[in-house]
């Protein structure tokens, strides 16, 4: 096999760059913005709760459309949530669990 050049497209690398920098600068922003605000209770509580509210919002639908490999992903992910209280590991464990479920189905 010969060797083939990464070949990157400029509109496509602007894109990304872009993405970043917007990314960045909302959540700089957004630190800068509640630094100088005085957050009640009650809103920090609900901001501690949105990443979480979030993963729901966009794996709710799948879950919802899945078959027997996403609700038994969902039970993993479930488990090791309850075990671990890590999203990050329960994220892991699901993806990984769903693509293995869905291979033996």
């Amino acid at each position: 096999m010969g060797e083939r050049a990464l070949e990157l497209d400029p509109l496509v690398v602007g894109v990304v760059l872009a993405m970043a920098l917007v990314t960045a600068v909302t959540k700089v922003g957004g630190l800068w913005l509640l630094r100088r605000i005085e957050v009640s209770e009650r809103f920090e509580a609900g901001l501690s709760v949105l990443p979480g509210a979030i993963v729901i919002a966009i794996l709710g639908p799948e879950l919802a459309a899945g078959g027997p490999a996403e609700w038994g992903a969902a039970g993993v992910v479930l488990l090791v949530m309850w075990r671990t209280e890590s999203i990050l590991l329960s994220l892991c464990s699901g993806v990984g669990t769903v693509v293995l479920f869905r291979a033996i189905v």
